[in-house]
């Protein structure tokens, strides 16, 4: 008999969900956990002793009331609490849509169906039926939405449609599960995400009508679960530094839970333990992907944000540690803004971001770089920069925009969102980019089916085939930086090395050591030296960005033909090259496509060289940018030995290099140069 007559609240109280909006109402729907939910604070603390009163005689609406004004007539989380705009009926046609269940999560677009009781459907992946759709929901990015646009116009439909959804979330999500999930509800990720959005909701609207006083009480009750969850259930490595900030908001925002302080004690040493395992003394999180190291950043420097808030003072390893973050991202950035794309990232821009960050640490030479030298001072350094721990080479004429920039990648394998691509280069010249890494496309859904093994192996990016067969996953993680055997960075040139011996499915040995030489403001040398014992077929992949044209020229040299601001890739030496331009190719394998970021791609070039080689064998390119008229510039090597080349470069105009390039040793880089 009880059970039915609970089962018959449950089914009452859900029918009514949209018309609960009181104190009263919601305590009478749902007595049990707004009972949990007083019963979660210390009502001990000052300025509770009216919740403690009222629920000493289980007076729990009473109780509720209490606590409602104690945070509505108090000073807590000030950093928080916004003035409410002049109510408008101005309107925003995207929040509109929003207000029509019409999201767009990864620039996929989608209305979400709701139940038959009224309900969303927060289970719902999205017209590509990809599950990081409804996650994407599930963080409350639609709260977010409504809550700028409310701020932005002054429209109470906004506020009144965030009432709703958080509301109808809070119902729909019980019973708490208190187990690790991966469901769209309960994921940890997700549970980070909305203990931030609530904290701008509740306080940012907390003397707003708009917000109802019962779901109010349900956003107090959900947090002790969601702060459960993160306690409990949480990752590691960027899962980690997500869920401790969010943890941490609840435990700060609300420090009148009981359980607040040891929630935030917790936050503290897991993020201290935390950006000792994931970030490298050079500054580089060990994932090693620009997009996922900037979200890593984002959390650590948020947490310290959180902490600056409360007057909790860090240890300082912890915020030096944060400032070599940030030092990484300035100096690795192109010279138009964009971060690097590697591994699983989009093409992220960050100037404006660094420009910030720059005058907050009052780094000049961060405002330098992001300004394209118009700001800040000049760095002391060379322009170039190498990342031991990272294996980032990063070589640049100058710091302006139309500057010579590359990314070469001599690093580990990186621990996670990793491809298989040890020994790309990504070059950039003249504001854009020439030679590309594929990106990440997509990791669910019909696009992850079609191109996520290119996007992850080593066919989508710039670096040799021995046998047609592509590298295997190398070291996720490691316990010492580069040598300085394996770079030199001078006023004249940039160099650096490293090998790679592991194929898929590879019969016998081979490696692959690459060498790169920059002569600052005039060319890249790329050498390719292949250690074989049979002989083999060697592919060298060149895949360039898809706004370049481009075309076959004299001695199988291949060029963009911009009308301003070009690159030229050109064979060096005897060998006989097969040259095939593949664009946007699916059968029979895919070849010659570009995501610029999540679930966007297109078709781009890739001009594939292939030949026979019988022995060990080393391969010279010579990669010219040329702002407009093709340069009369020729390459001649000279000599070869078992420890590297010597290669002649003659530009007419400016004069003759001698180039000493050795395969695996930096002090035996030299350049000789007379006009």
């Amino acid at each position: 008999m009880i059970l039915l007559v609970l089962m018959g609240r449950a089914v009452q109280a859900q029918a009514t969900w949209k018309d609960i909006r009181t104190v009263e109402e919601v305590c009478s729907a749902y007595p049990g956990q707004m009972k949990a939910m007083i019963e979660a604070f210390n009502l001990d603390l000052d300025g509770l002793e009216g919740v403690k009163q009222a629920y000493a005689i289980e007076d729990i609406p009473a109780a509720c009331n209490a606590l409602l004004a104690y945070y509505k007539n108090g000073s807590t989380s000030a950093h928080l609490r916004k003035e409410l705009p002049e109510v408008t009926q101005k309107t925003s046609s995207y929040v509109d849509s929003v207000m029509q269940d019409i999201y767009t999560f990864q620039r996929v677009t989608g209305q979400v169906p709701r139940l038959a009781n009224g309900e969303l459907n927060w289970d719902h992946n999205g017209p590509e039926d990809d599950i990081e759709w409804a996650w994407a929901m599930n963080r409350h990015h639609p709260v977010t939405y409504l809550l700028s646009g409310y701020f932005d116009t002054g429209n109470p439909k906004y506020a009144r449609q965030i009432d709703l959804l958080i509301k109808d979330w809070v119902i729909h999500s019980w019973p708490y599960p208190r187990e690790k999930s991966n469901t769209a509800m309960w994921r940890g990720l997700e549970v980070s995400f909305r203990e931030k959005v609530w904290s701008r909701v509740f306080f940012g609207l907390i003397n707003s009508d708009y917000i109802s006083p019962a779901t109010q009480l349900l956003i107090l009750s959900s947090l002790p679960e969601h702060a459960h969850y993160a306690r409990n259930f949480h990752g590691s490595n960027n899962w980690l530094t997500m869920e401790m900030t969010g943890l941490a908001t609840v435990a700060t925002a609300w420090p009148e839970y009981k359980e607040s302080k040891k929630w935030f004690d917790y936050t503290l040493t897991q993020m201290t333990e935390s950006l000792k395992e994931q970030v490298y003394p050079d500054g580089t999180q060990t994932e090693l992907t620009t997009h996922y190291h900037r979200v890593a950043l984002s959390n650590f420097y948020l947490y310290y944000t959180i902490c600056k808030q409360g007057g909790i003072t860090l240890p300082a390893y912890f915020t030096d540690q944060i400032e070599s973050m940030w030092h990484y991202l300035a100096w690795i950035m192109r010279p138009d803004g964009n971060a690097l794309l590697n591994n699983d990232a989009d093409l992220d821009y960050n100037q404006d971001r660094i420009r910030k960050v720059a005058e907050e640490y009052d780094h000049r030479d961060w405002l330098y770089i992001a300004s394209n030298g118009e700001d800040g001072e000049k760095p002391k350094s060379q322009p170039s920069v190498v990342f031991p721990w990272a294996g980032h080479a990063i070589s640049r004429s100058s710091y302006d925009r139309n500057a010579h920039w590359s990314f070469f990648d001599i690093g580990p394998w990186g621990s996670g969102h990793q491809h298989n691509d040890m020994l790309h280069l990504s070059v950039s010249a003249f504001g854009k980019d020439f030679l590309v890494d594929a990106g990440r496309f997509a990791y669910r859904g019909e696009v992850a089916k079609k191109f996520r093994g290119y996007a992850k192996g080593s066919q989508g990016h710039n670096v040799v085939l021995i046998d047609s067969k592509g590298q295997e996953p190398g070291e996720k993680v490691v316990n010492e930086p580069l040598s300085e055997t394996h770079f030199k960075v001078t006023p004249e040139f940039d160099y650096a090395w490293n090998s790679f011996e592991d194929f898929i499915d590879m019969e016998g040995e081979s490696k692959h050591t690459r060498s790169l030489f920059y002569v600052r403001e005039n060319f890249w040398v790329v050498v390719d030296q292949i250690e074989t014992d049979r002989p083999r077929k060697i592919e060298t992949l060149w895949h360039w960005h898809p706004r370049s044209e481009v075309q076959r020229m004299k001695g199988n040299a291949v060029a963009s033909m911009d009308e301003k601001g070009n690159l030229k890739v050109i064979p060096v030496g005897k060998t006989k090259w097969n040259l095939d331009l593949i664009k946007g190719q699916e059968i029979p394998e895919i070849q010659g496509w570009y995501s610029k970021q999540y679930n966007q791609y297109e078709p781009n070039v890739a001009s594939i060289y292939s030949t026979q080689i019988k022995s060990s064998q080393a391969f010279v390119w010579l990669l010219v940018p040329y702002e407009s008229s093709d340069p009369e510039i020729k390459a001649k090597l000279i000599s070869e030995d078992a420890n590297g080349i010597r290669l002649k470069v003659i530009d007419q105009d400016k004069g003759e290099w001698n180039l000493d390039i050795p395969f695996a040793n930096s002090q035996n880089a030299k350049l000789f140069f007379k006009e």
